[in-house]
């Protein structure tokens, strides 16, 4: 196992940041599969702290990914509902004693569900993605930042190790093997073609990161915010916030969204196949990284080894499930 892992000191935090006086302990919350966060209480005031996934920051462009990202949720505050990071003593990342944190007002809110999801929510939040997509932030990036290069990914060499080391999810991958060079291919195809068309996005608008208070959402979790194809973020959110317990999609949902997203943004015209095979690129990246975590190649601890491992099955049954509606997703674009 990897010996970089998580030192959490929150009397530390509470003191450098002058957050007030720790109260009680810190209680781990639900969040995304990347870090930790934890409600804290102090003398002043509630927050939610992100502990960012010191596997993570060991990379060189972590620290000005996440500080580019804060600066783009700052200026889309101007424009959306949003929630970035608070800014103390100039920064809104943090580094205390080789742990980093991302501190944020606590909101008294919930996130919801596909069952609860309506298009009435869709329309808001394609909405919303119109907006993102038309305000200028490019004078927020930061120049030094390069550009996501193909996808390079050794499949077999995945496979080879996973039987090696007896992983359940090694004679999956194996089955697979085609279908993920097939897959990768087209991504490295169609990202390729769009990238010379961008905008600055979320780039992450799945339903965990919108809070809802009143019935009106405020956009949470920037992190992964940065430059990407407009249509491709337009597809890939409309599928976030449309897809069913089953795994299939509503198309009264999706297109909801889509058609609230037009009203911002205008009316795309795409080739929409395209569109739709640039969509295995992401899958197919956090595919490796699971693999990764679960071979203990870039992993805190034995709990997110298990977390790793969980995610490659998941996302390979993801990558097909996605594979199958592609085409019937492409009609209703078309239509």
């Amino acid at each position: 196992m990897n010996e970089v892992s998580y030192k959490l000191n929150f009397e530390k935090l509470c003191s450098e940041l002058e957050l007030g006086d720790l109260v009680g302990t810190p209680t781990a919350i639900s969040g995304g599969l990347l870090h930790r966060t934890f409600a804290i209480v102090t003398s002043l005031n509630k927050y939610a702290v992100k502990a960012l996934n010191p596997q993570i920051m060991l990379r060189p462009e972590a620290v000005t990914n996440y500080r580019q990202s804060e600066r783009i949720a700052n200026k889309l505050v101007e424009s959306i509902a949003a929630q970035p990071a608070i800014t103390i003593h100039g920064h809104a990342v943090h580094h205390i004693e080789d742990q980093y944190y991302l501190v944020f007002q606590w909101i008294d809110g919930q996130t919801f569900q596909p069952m609860d999801i309506t298009p009435l929510h869709c329309e808001q939040i394609g909405t919303i993605l119109g907006q993102i997509h038309r305000t200028d932030c490019s004078l927020v990036l930061d120049t030094s930042l390069q550009p996501a290069k193909p996808l390079e990914i050794d499949w077999n060499g995945y496979v080879k190790r996973g039987l090696h080391e007896n992983i359940e999810w090694a004679p999956l991958l194996e089955n697979q093997l085609h279908k993920l060079d097939e897959w990768t291919a087209k991504a490295n195809t169609a990202s390729t073609i769009l990238s010379t068309d961008q905008v600055i996005s979320h780039r992450d608008l799945e339903p965990k990161n919108v809070m809802w208070q009143h019935n009106k959402p405020i956009i949470i979790d920037w992190e992964s915010a940065g430059r990407i194809n407009p249509l491709h973020d337009l597809v890939e959110t409309a599928i976030y916030w449309s897809v069913l317990d089953t795994g299939s999609v509503s198309q009264d949902k999706f297109m909801a969204f889509v058609l609230a997203y037009r009203k911002q943004a205008g009316e795309p015209k795409a080739d929409w196949g395209m569109v739709l095979n640039h969509g295995y690129g992401g899958k197919l990246a956090w595919l490796e990284y699971s693999l990764k975590r679960s071979l203990k190649i870039e992993c805190t601890d034995q709990a997110e080894q298990q977390l790793g491992t969980s995610q490659v099955m998941g996302t390979l049954e993801n990558l097909q499930r996605y594979e199958n509606r592609s085409t019937e997703i492409e009609g209703w674009l078309n239509a």
